[in-house]
């Protein structure tokens, strides 16, 4: 690939994880009358309770295994092999947007209600909570770098010839509170609604485990890079939930 089209490449797969990201808030918040929103969490005709269970639970495994396993060190060292460093990380932002866009696609509503609150206040509060965990995510991406986070930096050092500044390791905002700002923000947002559908808990449920799930890999990958210094970091900051520190 030449060092424009990678550039491109990256640049498109930005764009795509960007209107992805906007269009998972309307989607999880069911907010259809949004212009472009055509599908919500609990919008469609529904089918049956098992069909829609199975296909739902397919989505949502096909976006976190490979979500989860395109992280891993060990497959970037085997797939750098067939795609250029430099857009591996674009590829990484690509693909994870493109099984979001099937989950919102084949997306099977579960519309029975498990609880759910009329009160304006309650309402006008969970509201607020849902976009207030989107901009902790939102945030946390730019207090670390957004940018190299969804792979425009290295394309552009790619183009430039500019090689990547390694900076050091800082606690900015959200990070002196827990480890995983971002994991903490899609947690928040995904639970905060007025009317939680049998489909919103299974999204909420299991979208929640595989943050779980997805951490100590994430953290043993943290460990390797940086050492002792990231492991007093574990020592003295709690992982998701602010001022809460359990041994783990």
């Amino acid at each position: 690939m030449g060092k424009l089209l990678i550039l491109l490449y990256g640049v498109a797969s930005y764009v795509l994880f960007f209107v992805t990201f906007l269009y998972l808030i309307a989607f999880v918040g069911n907010f259809d009358m949004v212009p472009y929103v055509t599908k919500t969490i609990d919008s469609g005709e529904a089918g049956s309770m098992g069909s829609a269970l199975l296909t739902n639970i397919a989505l949502i495994s096909l976006f976190t295994v490979t979500h989860g396993v395109m992280a891993r060190p060990w497959f970037k060292a085997k797939w750098t092999k067939i795609i250029p460093q430099a857009a591996e990380r674009s590829t990484y932002v690509l693909v994870s947007s493109l099984c979001l866009i099937a989950l919102y696609v084949y997306w099977q509503p579960m519309t029975e209600i498990i609880w759910q609150t009329e009160n304006n206040t309650w309402v006008i509060l969970l509201w607020v909570t849902l976009f207030a965990g989107f901009g902790i995510v939102l945030i946390s991406t730019f207090l670390i770098d957004h940018f190299e986070l969804f792979g425009l930096s290295q394309v552009y050092r790619n183009m430039t010839n500019k090689e990547r500044i390694h900076l050091r390791f800082v606690e900015p905002l959200f990070y002196k509170l827990v480890r995983h700002p971002i994991y903490t923000g899609f947690i928040i947002a995904f639970w905060a609604t007025p009317v939680m559908t049998v489909g919103h808990m299974l999204f909420a449920t299991l979208f929640t485990a595989q943050i779980l799930i997805s951490i100590p890999h994430e953290e043993k990958d943290l460990e390797a890079s940086l050492g002792e210094q990231y492991r007093n970091y574990m020592k003295k900051i709690p992982m998701l939930i602010p001022f809460l520190k359990i041994k783990e």
